[in-house]
């Protein structure tokens, strides 16, 4: 009996649920009638479809309430902004849109995606403070797109930057997360002089290759010609621990040499960069580097020395005219006490004398 009932239960339970359906779906849609004096029977609005292309801005629900309102992502607000939801209106911004597309309007962006969250290298100052950089490009930089780095002088003035950015952008789409590329598009961007960019692509490849000396000396030769040198050496320094024996260390030291020789330590740079042509004898720049210093006065180089021999020899003066004015003070009181010496001797005797009389 009890079973009976459960079962009578469930199928009272599912009949009524099918009802419902059924007269859900076969619902009918009233509204007001043009001069709202009565309620008329109204039509199912059609769905606006709308192409790919507006998918991201406009609301595909079937709703005019809905689909009139644009909402757009501003900060951390949510900014509505009123459109017209009309096929017309569509058509116009599809045709205008592929107008643009065709001039060339819409052209694809070089960067290295989305900014990375961390990377090992983020307390350095010059890092820090990448929003921040003046615009300084660096013509040199070329040096890293052409065949014969470090063999033979290439020509920069007539480099075809406009042909590098289009190299760059097919490599992009074939092979959008190499690193190799995310350090040759910060360099087209040292090019450039936007420093943003470049670093952030650098940090885009050390978030994923830490060690990775091509980006290493690419990011340190960015932050010296910003005057980041301390920045520099250190990013310098860590490339040449990671470098591989058989690449070379040569641009490394290279790198070196110009920072030291930035900061006046002529002798460390000279060293650094005979070391440059010991791996590298017909790299020209470590030769015109030396060249430089070689020409400096070498009195300028013995100007502290000088300065500091002087600063001795008035000091020992200064000690001994201080040690000739104490002796002159003190010499008075030496007479003073021999005489008083003297008169005490003689007043001495005098007494004896007088002694001597009266016996």
């Amino acid at each position: 009996m009890c079973r009976d009932f459960k079962i009578l239960i469930i199928f009272s339970y599912i009949l009524c649920f099918k009802v419902f359906y059924i007269n859900s779906k076969r619902s009918q849609l009233w509204k007001l009638s043009p001069d709202k004096t009565k309620i008329i029977k109204g039509t199912d609005p059609q769905p606006l479809l709308y192409p790919k292309e507006f998918s991201g801005k406009h609301s595909i629900t079937g709703d005019p309430l809905f689909d009139i309102v644009d909402t757009e992502r501003y900060g951390n607000s949510w900014i509505k902004h009123p459109q017209q939801s009309c096929l017309d209106c569509v058509e116009e911004q599809e045709n205008d849109t592929h107008s643009k597309l065709s001039n060339g309007q819409f052209s694809e962006t070089l960067d290295c995606g989305k900014p990375v969250n961390f990377t090992y290298f983020d307390n350095l100052v010059g890092v820090m403070n990448r929003n921040r950089h003046p615009v300084v490009p660096e013509p040199q930089a070329v040096l890293y797109f052409t065949k014969n780095f470090g063999k033979s002088k290439p020509d920069v003035k007539n480099f075809d930057i406009d042909a590098l950015e289009r190299r760059l952008k097919k490599a992009k789409r074939e092979r959008p997360k190499s690193i190799q590329l995310y350090n040759q598009i910060g360099n087209f961007w040292r090019i450039k002089g936007d420093a943003s960019k470049a670093i952030e692509c650098f940090r885009r490849a050390l978030a994923a290759s830490p060690h990775n000396a091509e980006v290493l000396l690419s990011l340190a030769r960015m932050l010296f010609s910003l005057q980041y040198l301390d920045d520099a050496i250190y990013l310098t320094r860590r490339s040449l621990e990671v470098q591989t024996p058989e690449k070379g260390a040569w641009q490394q030291y290279f790198t070196l040499g110009e920072i030291f020789k930035a900061y006046g330590h002529y002798q460390e740079a000279s060293i650094h960069l005979r070391h440059t042509l010991e791996l590298n004898p017909k790299f020209e720049p470590a030769h015109l580097a030396l060249q430089e210093m070689e020409a400096i006065p070498t009195a300028t180089i013995h100007m502290y020395t000088l300065v500091i021999i002087v600063c001795l020899v008035l000091g020992v003066l200064l000690v001994i005219l201080s040690s000739v004015d104490n002796s002159e003070d003190i010499k008075p009181q030496r007479h003073f006490n021999k005489a008083m010496a003297m008169r005490s001797l003689k007043g001495i005797s005098m007494t004896a004398k007088r002694c001597k009389r009266t016996y």
